[in-house]
């Protein structure tokens, strides 16, 4: 019951956070800054792959994990205000329409996907190479049913 109670103060403080921020930043820009930072994670994530496919050094996995984990506890949820539902300007979108009606479901797996990146920062730490793996492969999961529910072709 408490993790519920929590789970929804903490969805209600982020749209309330998310809708003010996103005033103050224009549409072109939102779209253009959320898509920098999906980048950067995946260039993150790339990294922690070539190290587990490869020769492992647990710094280089261990600062990837936190440069992916910092930007999943950025409030990236701020750059998806009103107006970047659809292009803008120069910059195009992917994300689907049923992602600004579907808060539920947009919450739980933006819980679920900073609850994972929290957790392959904390395992990267210990530099445990297996542990790694299943940590990677569980962030891994919450990207794609993000991308399956909310993300176009």
């Amino acid at each position: 019951m408490k993790k519920s109670l929590a789970h929804a103060a903490f969805g209600i403080l982020a749209l309330a956070l998310a809708t003010t921020a996103s005033a103050q930043v224009k549409p072109e820009d939102q779209i253009k800054y959320r898509k920098a930072g999906y980048s950067f994670m995946s260039w993150n994530m790339g990294k922690i792959k070539t190290n587990l496919d490869g020769s492992y050094n647990k710094d280089q996995v261990a600062a990837a994990a936190n440069a992916i984990a910092g930007i999943a506890n950025s409030g990236m949820g701020a750059l998806y205000g009103p107006g970047t539902e659809k292009d803008v300007g120069a910059q195009k979108t992917r994300v689907k329409p049923e992602f600004f009606s579907d808060k539920e479901g947009v919450t739980k797996v933006a819980i679920d996907f900073n609850k994972a990146a929290n957790n392959l920062a904390k395992v990267a730490a210990d530099g445990d190479a297996a542990a790694v793996k299943v940590a990677f492969g569980d962030l891994g999961k919450t990207c794609k049913a993000c991308h399956d529910q909310y993300r176009a072709e």
